[in-house]
């Protein structure tokens, strides 16, 4: 097998507010200032894009470079980063507009309301392969709840346990409501214009969905696999290991084609595999790594946290022939410990207020920034 690992790049999403865990909205400020900023329609949150990178040496700057120039630009403010995918402290019954004269943050606003108004991290695998692109999104979106599971960061809104380890996705509005396991470039092109054109997508951009196909002109043009379901994950060695997971298995793919294609593996038709995939997605997000799955390949019942201990053994060998062995060291510890949802949720059944439990988490993302900055400048 080729040692070649895949482009990775990723769109992070970020609230910003006060160290007391208040949300405040400066999203237009931010543009204005540092242009590699992105507004969303709320002002609360705000999202940066990293440049594609192979290796994974380069990623962890990547990835907390733009968050310290935002850092700098909010401290005069008083302000700081939240973490968490929902506004935890913050007034979900409000909608604050970023950019008040545009007429798609209007639709936004009027159809789905501060549902949209959550963090998360897209990581985008480059895939040229067309053929290929479409047989991992197909087995990326069979296994899509564990990498959710291994992410979720949202159990609580309005300051109170919402009941759901990943209220993000429990709240956010999959568009459209049923979308098919697509068989190949062809079935997706179709599909989209047919979406187009009864209104169901209102453009080429609105698929929300767990994964989809990404490229410079959709959905014609395709040059990656966007996975979109993930929860902020602040942790960027977290991150990096979740990332690392996803490009083995389809790296595994490459090797094994025709037992990890679900169209190929699986007993279950085509329909029944995406009613699977949006049933298991729900499930991880109520419940992350407890949550009880159906297997794709036979319907089975399988608990969550096994079937990923059973992903990183399938994985071992490729990830000891590609020196990613300890990449995905800090899944082991999320299995271990449980990931940060379980971990407050913990936190606030012994005795924490919601608000002292993000306050923490709070401070703990600012010293860990710190901390490996002074790490890689040592190294470095």
């Amino acid at each position: 097998m080729s040692n070649r690992l895949l482009l990775k790049g990723f769109e992070v999403e970020l609230f910003t507010g006060r160290s007391n865990g208040e949300h405040v909205g400066v999203a237009a400020a931010v543009k204005r200032d540092l242009p590699d900023f992105v507004i969303e329609p709320d002002q609360r949150n705000l999202e940066y894009i990293t440049k594609p990178e192979s290796h994974y040496a380069p990623l962890k700057e990547a990835l907390l470079a733009p968050r310290r120039r935002l850092r700098k630009w909010l401290a005069p403010q008083q302000l700081t980063l939240l973490p968490g995918s929902t506004l935890s402290l913050g007034d979900s019954n409000r909608f604050e507009r970023s950019d008040p004269l545009n007429p798609y943050h209007d639709l936004i606003e009027a159809t789905y309301g501060t549902k949209v108004v959550t963090t998360s991290v897209h990581i985008n695998l480059g895939i040229e392969d067309l053929s290929l692109l479409f047989t991992a999104l197909r087995l990326v979106r069979c296994e899509a709840a564990l990498l959710l599971s291994l992410s979720a960061s949202s159990p609580f809104l309005d300051g109170l346990p919402t009941g759901s380890h990943s209220q993000r996705w429990q709240q956010f509005p999959l568009t459209p409501e049923h979308v098919p396991l697509f068989l190949s470039h062809p079935h997706y092109v179709g599909w989209v214009e047919d979406q187009l054109a009864s209104g169901s997508m209102r453009n080429e951009r609105h698929l929300w969905t767990s994964v989809r196909p990404n490229g410079p002109q959709r959905p014609y043009e395709l040059n990656r696999l966007e996975l979109r379901i993930c929860d902020l994950i602040t942790d960027p060695s977290l991150l990096l290991a979740v990332t690392t997971l996803l490009e083995l298995r389809v790296l595994s793919l490459l090797l094994k084609p025709d037992q990890l294609d679900p169209l190929k593996a699986s007993r279950l038709t085509p329909k029944e595999l995406a009613d699977l995939c949006d049933a298991n997605d729900s499930a991880a997000a109520q419940m992350s790594l407890n949550a009880p799955l159906h297997h794709w390949r036979d319907g089975n019942p399988i608990i969550c946290r096994s079937w990923v201990k059973q992903l990183l053994e399938e994985v071992d060998p490729i990830s000891r022939d590609l020196n990613l062995v300890k990449q995905l060291a800090p899944l082991h510890s999320v299995l271990k410990k449980g990931n940060q949802a379980m971990q407050w949720l913990q936190a606030h059944a012994n005795g924490q207020t919601v608000q002292a439990v993000i306050q923490n988490s709070i401070a703990e993302m600012n010293v860990e920034e710190l901390t490996t900055s002074k790490t890689e400048a040592i190294l470095g």
